[in-house]
């Protein structure tokens, strides 16, 4: 009877709960979208588009130039300022017509953008894959509701460098995609946020592991159930007090969505996304690793049954963490991230080295992982300037950053 007392009361909460203020509004055409009568793009008029563009009008709003990359569901424009794009695009009788929203990562400016190519500046060579790349996008964006009334006219100016095509970087977005603070349409940590993320130009993700009191491995950054992740409810205190049932049914994060097991997040990366690398980040020790290592085994087997090159690591933090891992039998053979020293990486053969972003760049010790066999990534840069000069003057094989499109531009605009 309480149960069901609380359940409903939960349900209420959630009804009512609900803040409006943490969501930057998505720009939609609606009904009126030009894309509606327009026919898909085949896979290799898409890669036709992809590339770095001249910014020729507009570049005192999105900088001088802007990569332009396909991703598993739209087309992604990014600048170096944190201003990026999230685009559908088809053609009509050998127009190209693009359209959807851009917004700046770093506030809450957003608004539509509507562009088109035309036949003679690159739509024919792009409906039947073949020809020059000499293209050219006209359009318009605006701010807010706004109709896109200020102009904007991208120049294609080359393709991707040999450099960018060979290369295997790895564009980690962090809490499953990105962060409930930058105001996102979908909620940290959530399946829908894995969904999400690769519009933002991510292909691989860290997600943040926690154990229910009736060892259910979930995905959620805070030791505790508060407002800021989640919706007002029933429930409050550590979260790991809660069963997976508790947590399952009374709570839903800030945008209404569930917490996800481990489980069906790491699933659903293998089987609906194209992300290629996922970072464990282990919240907790003690019997954690006794749920998640077989969860992780299970996944990586699921993975190379489908044909996915997948990386999936389990997280080591700190020295409680490292010692729980250690007690796992056959330890060294478990694929893990080690945030420790180097020495501590030999130790538990970890298959890559997660230093903090702060430690700079550290090629001399990043080159030692690589002749070991290992990779290594760095942890959590933000600022444009950092990330630019970790890209430019590192040897890391990716970075973790809440800010993916700054990180995609600074990556794909390598010469």
């Amino acid at each position: 009877m309480k149960i069901r007392i609380l359940f409903m009361t939960g349900l209420l909460l959630l009804l009512f709960g609900c803040n409006k203020d943490t969501v930057v509004p998505v720009p939609s055409a609606g009904p009126n979208s030009i894309l509606k009568d327009t026919y898909p793009l085949k896979q290799a008029s898409k890669l036709l588009m992809e590339g770095v563009y001249r910014v020729t009008s507009g570049a005192d709003e999105f900088g001088d130039y802007m990569i332009l990359k396909w991703n598993r569901t739209s087309l992604s424009f990014a600048n170096n300022n944190g201003k990026h794009f999230i685009m559908d695009a088809g053609s009509l009788d050998s127009v190209i017509f693009i359209q959807g929203y851009w917004r700046d990562g770093y506030s809450d400016a957003t608004g539509l953008c509507t562009m088109y190519i035309s036949k003679s500046e690159g739509g024919t060579s792009i409906v039947t894959a073949s020809g020059s790349q000499q293209i050219i996008l006209r359009g318009g964006y605006g701010n807010n509701t706004d109709l896109p009334g200020k102009v904007l006219t991208l120049e294609y100016l080359r393709p991707f460098s040999s450099k960018v095509k060979n290369s295997n970087f790895y564009i980690l977005a962090h809490r499953a995609g990105g962060r409930t603070s930058d105001r996102l349409p979908v909620s940290e940590n959530s399946i829908e946020m894995i969904n999400f993320t690769e519009k933002l130009g991510t292909t691989g993700v860290e997600i943040d592991v926690r154990l229910s009191s009736d060892k259910v491995a979930f995905i959620y950054h805070d030791a505790d159930i508060n407002t800021r992740l989640t919706q007002k409810g029933p429930l409050a205190g550590p979260i790991s007090d809660y069963s997976w049932l508790q947590i399952s049914t009374m709570v839903r994060l800030i945008h209404g969505e569930r917490i996800p097991k481990l489980e069906s997040a790491l699933n659903f990366v293998v089987d609906s996304t194209l992300l290629r690398f996922v970072y464990l980040d282990m919240k907790e020790s003690g019997e954690a690793m006794s749920v998640v290592i077989p969860i992780q085994k299970r996944i990586l087997q699921r993975a190379h049954d489908k044909g996915r090159d997948l990386i999936v690591v389990v997280g080591i933090p700190s020295d409680a963490v490292l010692q729980d891992l250690k007690n796992y039998p056959d330890y060294q053979d478990i694929p893990s991230l080690c945030e420790l020293t180097v020495d501590d990486v030999q130790t538990l053969n970890s298959k890559v080295w997660g230093p903090r972003w702060t430690l700079g760049t550290q090629n001399d010790l990043v080159q030692q992982m690589h002749n070991e066999g290992r990779l290594a990534v760095c942890w959590t840069i933000d600022n444009p300037e950092w990330i630019a000069t970790f890209i430019r003057d590192g040897l890391f094989d990716g970075l973790l950053t809440n800010f993916p499109y700054v990180e995609a531009y600074y990556h794909y605009i390598q010469e």
